[in-house]
């Protein structure tokens, strides 16, 4: 089930009953919000139809035991690939981009005649994530879509994609979750947890599933607690930075960290609102400064330890003017 996003569902669903449906649709919004969720109903909804049996379920939903549904969730549907980042066989650490090859591997399923209906599904996730020869190579085939094909592509960030991309897609927003939404979303998400432990999340998490997950099953809370705790009084032995990044570097650390600086650009976001005067201007270039690290660490392979200290550095200036 799709939560708070009633706009997008409805928007989808005129175009594709209407059979004037675009060939790409460019998912945008904040990480976590439910892009990827979206294109996998959509998908399967799509897909359902063209192939049969009649759906009759509301807005884009497809009942678990139709035989399309059956076979995407198996991964196994012959008509639609999902593109994502691979995991290293040696390291178990995810690629840094969506490669070339993967994009071109486009090219011999789009040669071939649909097997099941006459649609094919293509979703990638994340568009952001394409190495610069990828994202050529994708713009080719917008450009030229075959007939029946339909690409949604997942974007956290549509601003750094290529212009010439996102003048050939359809763009559906995704904003973050109101509080009814993220409280129904994380229910169905963690049908074990009780209601205290979810509301201890959703605030947490600023309308992001994702993020509350990720702070559910990699325990952010701690992290958060101390980036929280340098924010607002400072570091002037080091000693609470110097924690921090000890606890990230670690080899098995890998998903804490990246989740880690995710959530670090909306905390110092966040913490900014209630402030004022000097200590609000201190704040808000934090998070320009964090924002840009958080983003170019991973992309650069920079040194963790190194990250979470410097960033620890910029966390500190908000509550100690004297630092740089």
């Amino acid at each position: 089930m799709i939560f708070g996003h009633d706009k997008a569902v409805e928007e989808f669903r005129r175009a594709w009953e209407s059979r004037s449906l675009h060939h790409a649709w460019l998912l945008s919004g904040p990480r976590g919000v439910g892009k990827a969720h979206f294109a996998r109903i959509a998908a399967v909804r799509l897909l359902a139809e063209a192939a049969g049996p009649a759906i009759a379920a509301p807005d884009i939903q497809t009942p678990d035991e139709h035989p399309m549904a059956k076979l995407i969730a198996a991964g196994s549907h012959p008509d639609m690939r999902w593109l994502k980042r691979l995991e290293n066989e040696k390291t178990g650490n995810l690629a840094r981009n969506i490669s070339v090859d993967q994009v071109r591997s486009l090219a011999e399923f789009l040669g071939l005649t649909p097997a099941l209906s006459d649609w094919r599904v293509i979703v990638i996730d994340s568009v952001d994530e394409l190495e610069p020869s990828a994202a050529n190579a994708l713009l080719k085939m917008l450009e030229e879509p075959p007939p029946n094909t339909i690409f949604f592509l997942v974007s956290h960030a549509p601003g750094r994609l290529l212009p010439t991309i996102r003048s050939r897609c359809r763009r559906l927003e995704f904003e973050p979750l109101e509080d009814d939404a993220m409280a129904s979303a994380l229910e169905a998400q963690l049908p074990d947890s009780n209601l205290a432990d979810r509301e201890r999340l959703a605030p947490l998490a600023g309308g992001s599933v994702g993020r509350a997950l990720a702070f559910a099953s990699l325990e952010l809370g701690p992290l958060h607690e101390d980036a929280l705790a340098i924010l607002r009084g400072g570091d002037p032995d080091n000693s609470r930075r110097s924690a921090l990044a000890s606890q990230l570097a670690r080899k098995a650390a890998g998903d804490r960290y990246s989740a880690f600086l995710d959530l670090l650009p909306s905390l110092v976001a966040d913490e900014a609102k209630g402030l004022a005067g000097p200590e609000r201007s201190r704040a808000l270039d934090a998070y320009e400064r964090v924002r840009e690290l958080a983003a170019i660490a991973p992309r650069l392979s920079l040194d963790p330890a190194a990250t979470v200290f410097q960033l620890g550095g910029i966390l500190a200036s908000v509550a100690d003017p004297a630092l740089p």
